[in-house]
Parts: structure tokens; sequence; C-alpha cells
């Protein structure tokens, strides 16, 4: 929350009546002020916090405008303090010579000045001042959040790094290999959910993701969230209620993002709930919505934390040992989602060690819809496994990558060809005739998109299937 110290008007006008006026005015209107007696009371109240300074030409003789000057110089990057100074009839005084180069943020009111005036003058220097404050907040969230991501992508390197060298040590012994091996799996799965975070959140609030809608039934949405997060909640040994209606609750949506969307709650309730908790997933019909009510008896939320819960990079504070860990994306990504499809979502917290509520409220489809198009969706036939051996090549300019899935293909039975380059890619293509092309997108001289067409035009390898590997997955790349 904005301290009001910081939207305060400070006014500073040593002679006359002038102040006292300036202030009714503006506390009439609506406006916090504080009246500064001297040039040391303004320069310590503008140190203290301060939205916007009203001053007169009077009052700010050279050796008072060095001082403000020198706090102008030394503000943060973010602010631009405004200025209002009421200059003497006439506008033509050799003081406003330069005052806009020494003030920078200035706006000069000629007196005699109407209230209005003044009013309307001090309330747009406000709104300003209070964008700039929203720009501080911006960037505070961000350095908290790029602190968060290198300590959660730094969290698993340690044990892949320490398995590597182990693995070095223990060749000889296939179990303690293929426990270690265990290990870098979990920790580059876990390295890669938080990725998928990160560019889903890019995504969807960029608006790139294409829904694949279809009628739904909400309660096997639900039933497949609890499926993927159940393994978390019996670790914990917390008591899991669901309370869903025996009438279908039928939406029009992506199956897949309505799960993550349950899911991410799911496991935030979890997550932020102790052992030996309880949580309620209820399902409620309601003519035109269809209402999930998610609840937890958890550590709750703190109201300032609660008006921006679903902001992107804001989050409470986390102490030093990080316990709950995660990069705080997931109600970002739940809330674009939800409104993706037409619906709303809302949190509600009594307050600390009080638990939580997540509400989501989609729109209701007629019950009768979901059934006649159950009946029309077409079955795919699953995909047939091909066995015989494969000539394959893999490109990437990444020799530990390049390496390791060659090795992994290898030992899956087929012959493999590497290269770390597209120019001997392509002269190794002409010898080797591979079947599967592997392509890095991001190689250095040709990149897999010109590597790709050049082995199109190859008659050994016109006809081999290609596949892209790369760590570029937006949808301007697919």
């Amino acid at each position: 929350m904005l301290d009001t110290i910081e939207q305060r008007v400070l006014i500073y006008a040593p002679l006359g009546k002038d102040a006292v006026l300036a202030c009714h005015a503006l506390e009439n209107a609506g406006l916090h002020c504080h009246v500064c007696m001297s040039l040391s009371d303004l320069l310590g109240e503008l140190n203290r916090g301060v939205g916007v300074v009203v001053t007169v030409e009077e009052g700010l003789p050279d050796s008072a405008a060095k001082h403000i000057k020198n706090f102008l110089v030394t503000q943060a990057t973010w602010s631009d303090l405004p200025i209002l100074v009421l200059t003497k009839t006439g506008g033509t005084s050799p003081w406003i010579q330069g005052a806009a180069e020494r003030f920078g943020n200035l706006t000069l009111l000629e007196r005699p000045v109407r209230a209005p005036t003044l009013i309307s003058a001090v309330r747009s220097a406000m709104r300003a001042r209070l964008r700039q404050y929203e720009v501080r907040l911006s960037d505070e969230r961000k350095d908290e959040f790029l602190a968060m991501l290198a300590h959660e992508l730094r969290n698993p390197l340690a044990p892949i790094s320490a398995a590597a060298e182990l693995m070095e040590i223990i060749s000889a012994d296939p179990a303690k290999v293929k426990n270690t091996s265990k290990i870098i799996a979990r920790q580059v799965d876990h390295m890669s959910n938080l990725i998928d975070d990160l560019l889903d959140v890019a995504r969807v609030t960029r608006g790139l993701v294409t829904l694949e809608k279809e009628l739904l039934d909400v309660r096997d949405i639900l039933s497949q969230a609890v499926e993927q997060v159940n393994p978390q909640i019996t670790t914990k040994q917390q008591h899991l209620a669901i309370e869903i209606p025996e009438k279908a609750a039928s939406v029009f949506g992506d199956r897949k993002r309505l799960i993550q969307v349950v899911a991410n709650l799911l496991n935030n309730a979890s997550k932020y709930t102790p052992d030996n908790g309880h949580i309620v997933v209820k399902l409620q019909l309601h003519p035109e919505w269809i209402v999930v009510d998610i609840s937890d008896d958890g550590i709750g939320i703190v109201p300032d934390v609660l008006s921006r819960v679903f902001d992107l990079f804001a989050q409470a504070k986390r102490t030093s040992d990080r316990t709950q860990g995660g990069l705080g994306l997931g109600l970002a990504l739940v809330k674009s989602l939800v409104t993706s499809h037409d619906g709303s979502v809302h949190a509600a917290s009594p307050g600390p060690s009080q638990g939580s509520t997540f509400t989501i409220r989609l729109p209701r489809m007629a019950d009768k819809e979901i059934t006649e198009t159950a009946t029309q969706l077409p079955l795919i036939d699953s995909a047939k496994p091909n066995a015989h051996s494969l000539q394959i090549m893999v490109v990437d300019d990444n020799v530990d990558a390049a390496n390791t899935l060659s090795m992994l293909l290898n030992i899956l039975g087929h012959v493999v060809s590497t290269e770390y380059g597209a120019k001997d890619a392509i002269k190794r293509a002409r010898n080797a005739v591979p079947q599967v092309c592997i392509l890095d997108i991001g190689l250095p001289e040709m990149d897999g998109y010109l590597l790709a067409q050049a082995l199109r035009e190859m008659p050994e390898t016109s006809a081999a299937t290609l596949i892209a590997m790369t760590g570029y997955s937006q949808e301007e790349d697919r």
C-alpha cells in the first residue's frame, strides 16, 4: 500500500498568507497538505516523502533554490518530483529565467491564482506523481522476481553438478549410477517446469495462446486436476474434501488450460497449508454461471497482498529460507486463462493464519449440448511405436546437449551422427543420408531455419523428417 506521507502536498510560502490560503483550498478539495514553516522544515519533509511541492517565487532565493536542486539531483531514477511555483504578477522576473532547468518538473502559476486553477494544477501533478510510484512498485517487483528466479534456477544446478561429478566416481556401480541419474532427471524436470511457467505467462499475457475450446464437464476438469496434485496432498497428509453436484457442469473451454487453472490453485492451497490441514473444493451450479470454490485453512493472505495477488511479479515477502519455493507466477497465469474463457477469479482471506478461498466463475452452457457434442467427437487412433532402427543426424552447437542426445538415441538402437555446425551438417548429410534430422534453431553462421531449407533442397534429405530442437518456444518460432 502507498504511504499517505508520499501523497502529501508540501506547501512552502514563508511570507504572507499564501500558505494558509492554499492549504485551506487544497484540503477542502480532499488533498492532504503539510505547511512547512522554514526551508529546513521543507528539506526535512522532502526526505520523509512528498507528492507535490507548492511554493512561491519569493521563498526560493538562490540559497534556497540550491538546496532544493541538490535534493532533486539525488532523486531515484523513477522519481521526477512535481513543483508548482506561484510567481509574481507579470511573469517577467529574473527568477523565472532558467527556473525550468533548475527545478525540472516545474509548473508556474501567476498570481493571483483562483482556487479552482490551483486545485486542478495540483491534482494533475499528483496524478503524474502516482504514476511514478507505479513505476517504482513495478521495478521493485521485477527486482524481487529476478532475485527469486536466480535463486530458483540456481537451486537445482547444485545437485545436478554434484551428481555429474559423482557419476564419474561411481561409474562401475550401476545401481548408484541409476539413482544419480534420477536425481539429475528430477532437477532438470524442476527447472523445465519453472521455465515453462515463465513462457506460459509471457504467451498468455501477450494473447499468443490459441485456446482449443470444446464442450466440457467441469466435474471431469476437477477430477483430473486433483489427480495431478494428489501426490503432494498425500505427502503432506492433508484432508481433501470435494463437493460436486450430480448434474453435469457444462462449459465451453480448453481442457488442458482449465485443468492447469484448477491444478495451480490446488497446488497453492496445498503448498500454503500445513501438514494435516484441510482443503475443500466446492462446485456450484447457477443459471448462467458455474462457480468453483477452492478453500483451505492455511497461512492466509494479508490485506495488502490480497489486493494485488493476481498481479504479475506480485507476491508476499518471503523469508531467506524460501521454504515455499516457486516464482509466484501461477496466480497471474490463472487470472489470464480464466479471463480468456470469459470468466473471473477472485481471492478472499480473513487474514494471516485464517486460510483463503479462491473462486472461479465460468459461463455455463446448456447441459444437453455437451451430451450431443460428445457423441460427435471423432475417435483418434493411438500412434503405433516404430521399432526399427533409424539413421538420425543431430545438429546442435551446444556440444554437451548434442552428445547427450546422441548417446541416448544410440542406446535406443538408432544409428546417430552428430554435428555442431550447419555447414558440417550439410556435408555429413550427403554421406550419411539421415532419415531424421534433429536441428537446433539457434546455430551460428546459419540458423536452423536456413539449414532446414538447405536439407530440403538436397536430394539425399529432401524426404527426411526434420525436428526442431530449441529453447525458442514462442508462437512465432513455431
